[in-house]
């Protein structure tokens, strides 16, 4: 099973590497249109390279980037990576430090959970709305809540992770490796 979520990592990881490489392209194109619209006679050569063709190049790396925040901290980003307080549960027993990683693992993935459905509810009015210009890349079929559908899948994913890190801290088996030190307290 470990070498299924492994995989799957790396396929997540090659996800958001494939983002991060379309708006890097798509970046050397915006930069190259802009400054070569101010070469004489290119645009009249080359048509095709006119500036007012490429408005779309915006709008797809901000819809790009919005994707790779939240598949990124959806699927990439390990739990250990993510900004944590731990101020207090330093400095408490082990069982109590136990306690709370159940308590927040409940709380967020309780509250991302709950929270599905009444985003989704909110999102039915982008369904309507088209992208400004990224029909001229894709066609009219995007929507924006096709665009911001990976903020459900994100709400998903680590509202699941966060009441398995519960599962596991009751099992006694998610605890933190800062929390093995010999002078944490008595259990």
């Amino acid at each position: 099973m470990s070498e299924l979520f492994r995989m799957l990592h790396r396929c997540a990881e090659a996800v958001t590497a494939l983002f991060m490489l379309l708006i890097f392209t798509t970046f050397i194109v915006q930069v190259a249109i802009r400054y070569g619209a101010r070469l004489d006679g290119l645009v009249e050569a080359l048509p095709f390279l006119d500036p007012t063709h490429f408005g779309w190049t915006l709008e797809f790396c901000l819809a790009l980037w919005v994707w790779l925040i939240f598949w990124g901290n959806a699927f990439v980003v390990r739990r250990q990576d993510h900004v944590r307080f731990e101020i207090l549960s330093d400095h408490v027993p082990r069982p109590v430090a136990r306690l709370f990683m159940v308590v927040t693992g409940l709380v967020i993935g309780i509250g991302l959970l709950a929270s599905v459905e009444p985003t989704w509810q909110r999102f039915s009015i982008l369904r309507l709305k088209h992208t400004a210009t990224l029909d001229q890349l894709v066609g009219d079929w995007v929507r924006m809540r096709d665009i911001y559908a990976i903020y459900i899948v994100f709400l998903v994913a680590v509202g699941l992770r966060a009441l398995w890190s519960a599962v596991q801290a009751l099992r006694k088996n998610g605890a933190d490796p800062h929390m093995a030190s010999e002078d944490r307290g008595s259990e």
